[in-house]
């Protein structure tokens, strides 16, 4: 499908104390408040945008004596014109065109069938990525106005169904940001492995894509709901992540968590680990 640009977050990390938690939280409800009142119309709502019906949506295929090349995106429809390469008549995602088939945008099944907006049973994580693609259209696409039907009223409204999407965005949004914040605070180890050899872990300044002013030591994170654990590099001194303006503590930064565990045979504060068959 056509390049979209976005940031990505990982799996989701282990319980961060309270201070930590609330934050998050906050942080996590600001964003998701943004993406709420974004995904309901934002500025241009006010503007009162054109609404169409999906019969009319259809006659914007790209074809020779169509008026345009619109597709839409959760009933939030674009002018796409300047893409007609990917979806003009013919081209790879020409199907997306004059209609609202935001189902495919997750599945990646563009036949007939699939080609549809029932996004109902899409997990938060799911509806990230529909929010990332309206990012992407929103970025780098006109937009025109919304699809009369499942998302939006004849009066422009938002519908039920408009209403959980952008719930359920909500909820992907901040676990987003939690995942987010848990890996700035647990930076996955460093790693090699070579045929004939035992794999290796270590800790630097500079890994998992997180620059700090310490170095860590290798631990086994275990997440709920998780498979098997990660490697991530651990504080050693001061206090535990969410209690990092509290004069109690061991100065042992966060090796006492509950969900960390070291590798069998390395060094407790040892930066580097051989792993152990």
């Amino acid at each position: 499908m056509e390049r979209k640009r976005r940031n990505t977050g990982g799996g989701a990390g282990p319980r961060p104390g309270l201070a930590l938690t609330v934050a998050v939280a906050v942080a996590g409800a600001a964003a998701a408040a943004a993406a709420a009142a974004w995904l309901l119309g934002g500025p241009e709502a006010a503007a009162r945008p054109r609404l169409l019906r999906a019969s009319e949506l259809a006659r914007y295929r790209g074809a020779t004596g169509e008026p345009g090349l619109y597709l839409a995106l959760l009933g939030r429809v674009f002018d796409v014109g300047a893409g007609q390469a990917h979806y003009a008549r013919g081209r790879a995602y020409g199907g997306l065109a004059g209609r609202d088939a935001s189902r495919a945008f997750v599945t990646g099944d563009f036949s007939e069938k699939g080609l549809n907006d029932d996004v109902s049973d899409f997990s938060p994580s799911q509806m990230l990525i529909l929010r990332d693609w309206l990012l992407f259209y929103e970025k780098n696409y006109v937009f025109v106005g919304k699809l009369i039907g499942r998302f939006y009223k004849e009066n422009g409204d938002a519908t039920p169904a408009l209403l959980l999407a952008e719930a359920t965005m909500a909820q992907g949004v901040t676990a987003r940001e939690t995942e987010n914040q848990q890996r700035r605070h647990f930076p996955a180890c460093n790693s090699e492995w070579s045929s004939g050899s035992s794999g290796r872990f270590w800790c630097s300044k500079q890994s998992g894509g997180i620059s700090r002013d310490w170095t860590g030591v290798p631990r086994k994170l275990y997440q709920p709901g998780g498979k098997k654990p990660r490697c991530v590099c651990v504080r050693t001194t001061g206090p535990p992540t969410g209690q990092m303006s509290s004069t109690h503590h061991g100065d042992r930064g966060d090796l006492d968590s509950p969900s960390l565990q070291e590798y069998p045979g390395c060094p407790p504060l040892a930066s580097s680990c051989i792993l152990q068959d």
